[in-house]
């Protein structure tokens, strides 16, 4: 096992601390430049290892076709990377990537490329800054040319037999004036962190960025490495072993590291300013080991016995909770010590609880960490729940108008045997009833007619003022009548329902009669009346919830009905009929504030005319003639909510 102090050192030389047995690329490395120097941008330091001429790959030099591309794959990494992957039919393949440009080209002097796979990919629908791929075999080997587009960072590893190409999007860094203040860069790299996120970033990296180009280079070497860069502590395990191909260009070193331990199938662990380093069954091993240890502790522990009061929920309700299968996040267990156990809430498996219904009593039995566990829990639970006042007024306002106008004509003659009235039946009566009468001055007297007028209309059921005037002649009798009905009225009905209830729980309150009415009911040929009631109610039904930001939201539903008027059946009796509004609905509310949630609005207005054809068209003279009516009826139903909470501390012993 390997440990690697990190330390600082100059910004401008930093030495390399190698082990005795490190390979030559980095003796070779260390000799040639014998410093990192540091970028020539202070404002974005940047530590770079260039490789030595021992060991670069030439593109000039044709080599030896060792292997053959066995495939190339393309797919989409996180935050929209482009991801590029040359699987090789063998070991030994020496890629050598640079870029031009917009185009990243890999050259493997080495391989050899077949023919069904020279051929281009257009690549544009993966949204990846690579564009389109060119895979073509010429005399210097291999060579994968890649078109993209916007700013990007290449990253290029190999594991194995496949070599990766990651071609990352970079965010546009933006100009900063000489002289700003540093919050400005800051805020600056807050932004793109941000922006990084919602590209779909997992995690966002803050190393200082790092060059690296190396071939072939051993895993524990490049550890060291990056250690130096971090000022970390890294810890290698034994098993830390193989080598590992490079090429990134200005990467966090904290993102190099990660790519290092993906490409070797490696994990870490961190402790402060210590990074332990090995393979991933081993640290899986490491912690599975630890939990198994804990479970047998709490096997073995010794049991104790606490009783928990419950002030203000229910002891039944809180068991149920602490208990409950499905909360197996607190009692789960993995990998071998976990296997056939089944999670039990809160408890451990050898813990137990119950309660008492009449006390409203916990009773805990379980290992003292448990026990403590379950009474913090039961401390943030058992609080007072904060009420809610809810008020509601229910305003019927009802206005109506009636006017009616006309006249009446009518006129009587009795001349000789020529009788003329308002209708037959009076005319009849004036035959019948004065034939043959003579008065005291010799003129046949007619007597009384039940109805002389010519037209009698009737607008309105109400009966509307009139004033009538007769003109006497010796022959003839004028009759005239005007009338004329004006009328008006307003009402208002105002119920105002209130309730107070606890924080979601549904509240009730109802006001109303019930209506009785007869029914017959058949059964063997005989009838039995019955009698059945119907309701007529207001009623408001509530359940609030306060939410976190102090509002209230409310599902209510409101009804209010009345008995409008009757129905009479014949040998049955009378059966109510009901005007019914009702409303439901679900609103947030502002605590305190009034809101309208329903209302109805109804209009009608109606004309009517009564007259005689041709005499009531007739002008000026055709007003004797007719009726004129008017009438306007209008209905409003509005429904007010208004919540207000009561807080409700709890009391201190």
């Amino acid at each position: 096992m390997t440990f690697t102090n990190a330390h600082r050192r100059s910004s401008t030389q930093r030495a390399l601390p190698l082990r005795a047995g490190a390979c030559g690329l980095l003796a070779g490395l260390v000799a040639a430049f014998g410093s990192v120097n540091a970028a020539p941008n202070p404002g974005v330091p940047v530590a770079s290892f260039a490789q030595s001429s021992a060991v670069a790959v030439d593109p000039a030099k044709q080599l030896p076709a060792d292997v053959a591309v066995a495939g190339i794959d393309f797919k989409r990494g996180d935050g929209g990377a482009g991801k590029l992957v040359l699987r090789f039919d063998g070991e030994g393949a020496a890629p050598d990537l640079r870029t031009e440009g917009g185009q990243v080209i890999v050259n493997v002097g080495n391989a050899s490329l077949p023919a069904a796979l020279q051929k281009p990919l257009n690549v544009t629908d993966f949204a990846t800054p690579v564009q389109r791929i060119d895979a073509n075999q010429g005399a210097k080997g291999t060579q994968i040319v890649l078109s993209t587009q916007g700013a990007f960072e290449p990253l290029a590893y190999q594991t194995g037999r496949d070599y990766i190409v990651e071609i990352v999007p970079r965010a546009e860094t933006p100009t900063r004036a000489v002289g700003a203040a540093a919050a400005n860069t800051v805020a600056a790299t807050g932004q793109t962190a941000a922006q990084a996120a919602a590209q779909g970033d997992t995690r966002a990296y803050r190393g200082r960025p790092v060059t690296f180009n190396f071939q072939d280079v051993p895993v524990r070497t490049v550890l060291q490495l990056i250690a130096e860069l971090s000022d970390l502590n890294i810890v290698a395990s034994d098993n830390v072993t193989g080598n590992v191909t490079l090429r990134l260009i200005n990467v966090p070193w904290d993102q190099a590291l990660d790519i290092v331990l993906q490409a070797k199938s490696l994990d870490k662990r961190r402790s402060g300013n210590v990074v332990w380093v090995a393979p991933q069954a081993e640290i899986a091993k490491f912690e599975q080991d630890i939990a198994n240890a804990r479970i047998a502790l709490e096997e073995s522990a010794e049991m104790i016995t606490e009783y928990i009061p419950i002030s203000y929920g229910s002891a039944e309700d809180i068991a149920k909770l602490l208990t409950e299968e499905s909360k197996g996040s607190q009692g789960s267990q993995g990998g071998q010590g976990g296997q056939g156990r089944q999670s039990r809430g809160f408890l451990s498996q050898r813990g137990s609880l119950s309660h008492d219904r009449r006390t409203n009593t916990l009773l805990v039995i379980d290992i003292p960490q448990r026990v403590d566990e379950i009474k913090r829990l039961v401390e943030t639970l058992d609080k007072p729940v904060d009420q809610v006042v809810i008020e509601s007024r229910i305003v019927i306002a009802n206005e109506s108008f009636a006017r009616d106008l006309g006249a009446r004509f009518g006129v009587r003659a009795a001349k000789d045997r020529f009788i003329t009235s308002g209708s037959l039946e009076s005319n009849r009566n004036l035959v019948n009833t004065t034939l043959d009468a003579i008065d005291g001055n010799g003129r046949p007297s007619w007597g009384t007619i039940g109805q002389s007028l010519n037209n009698n209309f009737t607008i309105s059921d109400l009966n509307p003022g009139s004033i009538a005037f007769t003109i006497l002649g010796n022959t003839i009798d004028w009759d005239l009548e005007l009338q004329a009905l004006q009328q008006e009225s307003r009402g208002e009905v105002v119920s105002n329902p209130r309730v107070v209830t606890s924080n979601q729980r549904e509240a009730v309150i109802r006001q109303g009669r019930e209506v009785g009415y007869m029914t017959i009911q058949s059964s063997q040929g005989s009838s039995q009346p019955s009698v059945q009631f119907k309701e007529a109610l207001l009623e408001l039904k509530v359940t609030p919830t306060i939410t976190a930001d102090g509002r209230v939201f409310l599902n209510l539903a409101v009804k209010k009905d009345e008995v409008q008027d009757y129905t009479t059946i014949a040998g049955y009796g009378a059966v109510p009929n009901l005007a019914k509004r009702e409303v439901t609905t679900a609103v947030l509310i502002e605590d305190g504030q009034t809101v309208v949630i329903g209302g109805v609005y109804e209009f009608s207005d109606r004309n009517e005319l009564s007259k005689v054809p041709f005499l009531g068209d007739l002008p000026v003279i055709g007003n004797l003639f007719k009726t004129k009516g008017r009438s306007k009826d209008k209905a409003e139903l509005l429904i007010f909510v208004t919540p207000r909470v009561l807080r409700v501390a709890p009391r201190g012993y």
